[in-house]
């Protein structure tokens, strides 16, 4: 009886449930790959920080070292480089690559610093002629060196122009075997901290680093304090002015979103103290950015983690988040069912009493008139045989009232034949 009225309702349920579950977004990976740069960059040190993180949730985070801000773009676009994140520096993006990839915000001001031997100079211009190290290809300090080169009217394909990057740069700088060299990077990177201590190794103070962000919208002026480096050696010994786009975290567009909102907190986290050009809590954030912002981490911005993300384990607060979409079509079907299947079992277990009723009225309608003693015998046996299927009716002790009212009400149809035929 049960399972004939709650059996269609359950089977109802489970198929919109199936339904719903189509709906559902996958659970999040748990490996990801994160593109960064040389191991002796910030990008691979913060990449470090994000991986210990994310490894005490059970997520693996894999880090692939690379040239640069431009490799990066390129395998956050190779489908088969399998990289889901990358650290992009400002003014390296591919406009064409707007609809694949989606910004996940700006994560700290990385200076432009521009060492270089011989006379002070304050410009650019100075550098002509001098055997400069613009970055190796497929980095962001290369992008941008040729930028600023282009705006001063440098030819980038002379001779004296070289493909040298990071420890190599720093290393030909110091043996004199080169005179300039550009560098995009942290403050805390080996390579700058290693040539600003150096004595016979200069630091361009950019006059015109107002002139130069004005004209390139992802560039900032930003000022190193005199002494902020090293206070008892006074370094560096004057207040000095740099040019700085931020460093940008980039995922593809189909990096799953419960992600986002877990990466973007252990990125507030190790970024939120600030650093040398930016006040705590000034990072991370969603300006200075060069593709779309992802809606996921333009929410966290207005609004912080998710609830459920603020109180719960990330992996129960994901599932109960995805499970969330079935809610509405479950609701649409319970609340109706819990409606009608209780009606529908009260009139099923009633009809197995009332069906008895009929046959009861039918022999107290033949008693209505004279009866003879062999049709009153024969009303009898019918009562009787009513009587005897009576009892084999088995109901919920709830409704047990009513089979006991049908078995009182054949005993009175009896009682009023046998008064009957007695006269």
């Amino acid at each position: 009886m049960q399972m004939k009225t709650f059996g269609p309702a359950i089977f109802i349920a489970l198929a919109g449930l199936v339904i719903a579950w189509q709906f559902v977004n996958p659970a999040p990976p748990r490996s990801i790959t994160i593109a960064t740069g040389q191991p002796d960059g910030a990008y691979y040190l913060f990449a470090m920080r994000y991986r210990e993180r994310l490894a005490g949730l059970g997520i693996t985070l894999a880090i692939r070292e690379s040239a640069g801000s431009v490799e990066n773009l390129a395998l956050l676009q190779a489908p088969d480089a399998q990289v889901d994140l990358a650290f992009v520096q400002g003014g390296t993006g591919d406009p064409a690559a707007a609809g694949a990839l989606k910004s996940l915000g700006s994560l700290y001001f990385e200076p432009l610093w521009v060492f270089y031997r011989g006379p002070e100079t304050d410009r650019l211009t100075d550098l002509a002629g001098m055997r400069t190290a613009i970055g190796e290809p497929g980095s962001g300090t290369r992008r941008i060196t040729l930028t600023l080169l282009a705006d001063n009217f440098i030819d980038a394909g002379a001779d004296t122009i070289l493909p040298l990057g990071g420890k190599a740069a720093a290393d030909a700088l110091l043996d004199g075997s080169i005179d300039a060299a550009f560098f995009v990077a942290s403050p805390e990177a080996p390579v700058v901290q290693r040539l600003l201590h150096r004595p016979d190794i200069r630091l361009l103070s950019f006059a015109r680093a107002a002139a130069y962000a004005q004209t390139h919208h992802y560039l900032s002026a930003v000022t190193l304090p005199e002494g902020i480096i090293d206070l008892q050696a006074n370094i560096p010994a004057r207040d000095t002015t740099l040019l700085a786009p931020t460093a940008n975290l980039v995922a593809r567009a189909d990096f799953h979103p419960a992600l986002t909102s877990l990466l973007l907190q252990i990125v507030s986290d190790v970024h939120h103290d600030g650093s040398l050009f930016s006040q705590p809590g000034d990072f991370p954030n969603a300006q200075h950015l060069e593709y779309p912002l992802d809606k996921t981490a333009s929410r966290f911005y207005r609004h912080g983690p998710p609830l459920l993300q603020r109180y719960l384990p990330f992996w129960t607060a994901d599932l109960i988040d995805r499970m969330k979409v079935m809610l509405v079509p479950l609701l649409t079907l319970l609340i109706p069912l819990a409606k009608v299947t209780p009606p529908v079992y009260r009139w099923q277990v009633r009809k197995k009493i009332y069906r008895w009723y009929r046959l009861l009225r039918e022999l107290d309608i033949d008693n209505s008139g004279e009866l003879t003693a062999e049709r009153c015998d024969e009303l009898l046996r019918q009562l009787q045989s009513i009587e005897d299927e009576a009892r084999k009716v088995t109901v919920p002790l709830s409704y047990s009232d009513e089979l006991y009212n049908l078995r009182l009400h054949i005993d009175m149809v009896r009682k009023k034949l046998l008064a009957t035929a007695r006269s």
